[in-house]
């Protein structure tokens, strides 16, 4: 069995620690020798090296790390080899001309210690209990973060060390003391003053608020926005689209709405929104909002620390998934642990009773799927040249099981297949979880990306001559939907920048959102093949220009449905196809395609002539079933919804504190009356 070679990245790695290992030793030849062209070169080359891993190499300063070889271990043998040659180079009485250098080198080094403990406290005090977005959190004396060389160890000691290593090596090639000495002494300046300035901000005027100030002012800002209604999430950084999903939905809300995280770096990944973002790191912080105005979190998803906020008797709590399929995880029986579950239809209303895993069905609400309510409906047979065809696999699933996404077994074959059409356009956008569990799934998509690249170099179209449209829409939209961070922006820092949006922002948002939709989508040559994997545009907006669905059992399916277009499923599962119907409804009114994609050709040729389309009447009652009816439109039933829960809420807080009224206060029994003045 043949060796694997090792990978590009790996030989870089290694040949990086290669060269710096090679230095050093390098160096302690030419000190104990002593030979200075030597000393010079291989100084210069261990600094080169060390600028290059900070620049390219971060990974392989880890390695370093953990192997107690970190930035300040290199530096102290880099600077005692280069002492030891200078003391070397000379009379025997050296020892005294650089005995204060040698003291200035420690002090530099003690002064290095001293930077990153004050650091650790600075950092401390910028490590608020709550963080915030979309909110003015002025009052909590917020400043920016530090300069980014006080806040990295590395690059600090790299940078304030590097006068005090180039005086050395001075005066080794010309046997000048002066020289170290000046060097040491503007290393010793530099570090001075970083240290001065981490000191100042432990002023007491210069901190921002302590945490008990913090609670005080979250309590006063709950009081004062009074929220009804929130979105709780708490998850990994691939997980962010399952909460941005439902960013449109809640801001069409009637209440005041609030969402509320758990990470502290999911702030950052929740996407543009006006909505005021809270992040509770702490359960004793969550806490708090018990006796808010909180009335409803709704839930996109299952996580550890869902449990933790199920736990606050005065807010009910729904469930409304981030999408519906017809996989187990549609129907998890951590639901029965909500007040309710919010579904799309009918069909899912269904899923929950065959699953028998304790949601009753008194618990299930139908809301729709507000997200969809953007979808256009079909227009017709392609209005083009072409046809444009959306594939959209889903990722492998953490189970293995071969049927969750077609792109190992059948992925190629489809590609394949639409390219050898000419009058195919094709746009793919993989799941963004794809090749996160199964490397084969990963491997697959980068083929698929390859054969889509290779199809387009075989077209030559020219591409639309306004290309200034799209840059001047997207520099808009992104003006409107990024936040700019200095480099080294702490949270803190970040919430100070994304105080309490303007006015009207998100009406401009939405207006620059559809004009960079119809920008993008006319900047493209007609018939390039495009990879789709931003977060723009959305996979919504690539329904609304596709004739055609290709996916997998998947919630993809379940929403294009509202186009009710013809949508095909690949079958990778191994059942045969009448058992793959049975055992996914949503796959009803789909073509199903086995994985040697040979149904494709005839498939295309019912999406261009209509009148062979055998399954709409099935789309339009498969429909009806996944998505309910039209009318009232769903962000119309959504809110409905919420009223309710939010009535329930508000019921339940009157009846307990009713009953808690009848309750005598042992207080108020023993307590005596206080004569009047």
């Amino acid at each position: 069995m043949p060796v694997p070679l090792p990978r590009p990245q790996a030989l870089l790695k290694g040949l990086v620690t290669v060269v710096l290992a090679a230095a050093f030793a390098a160096q302690a030849i030419a000190a104990l020798l002593p030979h200075v062209p030597l000393l010079l070169a291989a100084t210069v080359v261990s600094l080169a090296t060390e600028g290059a891993l900070y620049r390219w190499q971060r990974g392989v300063l880890s390695l370093f790390a953990k192997s107690h070889a970190d930035i300040t271990v290199r530096h102290v043998l880099r600077d005692l080899l280069l002492v030891v040659a200078l003391l070397r180079l000379g009379e025997q009485d050296r020892e005294t001309v650089y005995a204060p250098l040698v003291a200035g080198l420690l002090v530099f080094y003690v002064l290095h210690c001293a930077i990153q403990a004050v650091y650790v406290l600075v950092r401390r005090t910028r490590t608020l209990p709550v963080v915030t977005r979309n909110i003015d959190a002025s009052a909590l004396r917020l400043t920016p973060a530090p300069s980014v060389l006080l806040c990295r160890p590395g690059q600090r000691l790299l940078l304030f060390g590097l006068p005090a290593t180039a005086g050395l090596l001075a005066s080794a090639a010309g046997d000048r003391p002066v020289y170290a000495a000046a060097g040491v002494a503007l290393s010793l300046a530099l570090g001075l003053t970083g240290l001065g300035a981490l000191l100042l901000r432990l002023l007491p005027g210069r901190r921002p608020a302590d945490e008990q100030e913090v609670l005080d002012w979250f309590d006063a800002w709950l009081a004062a926005y009074r929220p009804t209604v929130g979105l709780y999430f708490s998850g990994g950084a691939s997980s962010a689209y399952q909460a941005n999903m439902w960013l449109e939905p809640l801001a069409g809300l009637d209440g005041r709405p609030v969402i509320i995280l758990r990470e502290r770096f999911m702030v950052q990944k929740i996407a543009a929104t006006d909505i005021p973002i809270v992040c509770l790191p702490k359960v004793s912080t969550l806490m708090r909002l018990e006796h808010s105005t909180l009335q409803a979190l709704i839930h996109p998803s299952n996580s550890g620390k869902t449990s933790q906020v199920l736990r606050i008797p005065t807010i009910k709590h729904t469930f409304v998934n981030h999408g519906e399929s017809d996989k187990l995880s549609s129907c998890n029986p951590y639901a029965k642990a909500y007040d309710e579950v919010w579904v799309a239809g009918p069909a899912a209303r269904e899923r929950y009773a065959l699953a028998e895993v304790g949601v009753e069905d008194k618990d299930v609400v139908e809301t729709g799927r507000p997200q969809l309510d953007g979808v256009l409906p079909s227009a017709g047979p392609p209005a083009g040249a072409y046809t444009t065809v959306l594939y959209a696999p889903t990722w492998e699933g953490w189970d293995g099981n071969p049927g969750n996404t077609s792109v190992i077994a059948a992925g190629e074959n489809l590609v394949r297949a639409l390219l050898a059409d000419p009058g195919v356009r094709l746009l793919y956008k993989p799941h963004p979880l794809t090749g996160s569990v199964d490397p084969r799934a990963g491997a697959a998509d980068l083929r698929i990306r390859e054969l889509i690249r290779a199809a387009n170099r075989e077209r030559t179209e020219a591409r639309p001559q306004d290309s200034a449209d799209l840059a001047r829409r997207t520099a808009e939209l992104d003006r409107l939907t990024t936040s700019v961070f200095r480099s080294g922006a702490d949270t803190l820092e970040r919430m100070l920048v994304q105080s309490a949006p303007e006015p009207g922002r998100a009406q401009a948002v939405a207006r620059a959102t559809a004009a960079w939709e119809e920008a993008y989508w006319a900047s493209l040559p007609e018939g390039e093949h495009q990879i789709i994997t931003d977060a723009r545009p959305t996979l919504y907006s690539c329904f609304n220009v596709a004739d055609l669905l290709i996916s997998d059992v998947s919630s993809v399916i379940s929403d294009f449905l509202a186009s009710e277009k013809p949508y095909a499923v690949a079958n990778t599962s191994g059942l045969p196809e009448d058992a793959f119907r049975t055992a996914f409804p949503t796959v009803v009114a789909a073509t199903v395609l086995t994985p040697d994609a040979a149904g494709v050709p005839a498939l295309l040729e019912t999406v261009r002539h209509p009148e062979h389309d055998e399954l709409a009447q099935a789309r339009a009652e498969l429909k009806l079933r996944l998505l309910g009816p039209a009318e009232p439109s769903s962000q119309e039933r959504f809110n409905e919804a919420v009223r309710a829960l939010c009535g329930e809420a508000r019921d339940h807080r009157a009846r307990v504190a009713e009953r808690l009224a009848a309750v005598p206060s042992p207080r108020t029994e023993t307590a005596v009356p206080t004569a009047p003045r």
